[in-house]
């Protein structure tokens, strides 16, 4: 069974960001390249959406409804819903993550 992949208003903020900072300080084309690789990353979620693990900070506070995949170096965090994968952040992995993911996640 295929999956409908979502885009929360967060990560589609988030990935607008990341776009915005590659091509302003290494080129458009990167960013382009960068942006396309993340989201079929996130796309192929339709296909095996259980194939992540639950982010260790979440984890850490009992909160088991959210999993992770990675785009090295981006932690890109979604729930599955139905027969529905919601991305809910897509983040620098190099970050200390916890408060933005109680923040957004925990709300």
């Amino acid at each position: 069974m295929k999956f409908q992949v979502h885009f929360v208003s967060d990560a589609e903020e988030d990935l607008f960001e990341i776009y915005s900072y590659v091509a302003k300080n290494d080129s458009i084309l990167k960013a382009k390249k960068l942006l396309a690789n993340i989201e079929q990353t996130c796309l192929s979620l339709s296909a095996l959406p259980k194939r992540g693990h639950i982010p260790p900070e979440l984890e850490r506070v009992a909160v088991y409804d959210y999993l992770e995949i990675h785009f090295k170096p981006y932690r890109i965090i979604y729930q599955t819903i139905s027969s529905r994968v919601y991305i809910h952040c897509i983040v620098d992995g190099r970050r200390d993550l916890s408060e933005l993911l109680h923040k957004r996640l925990l709300r």
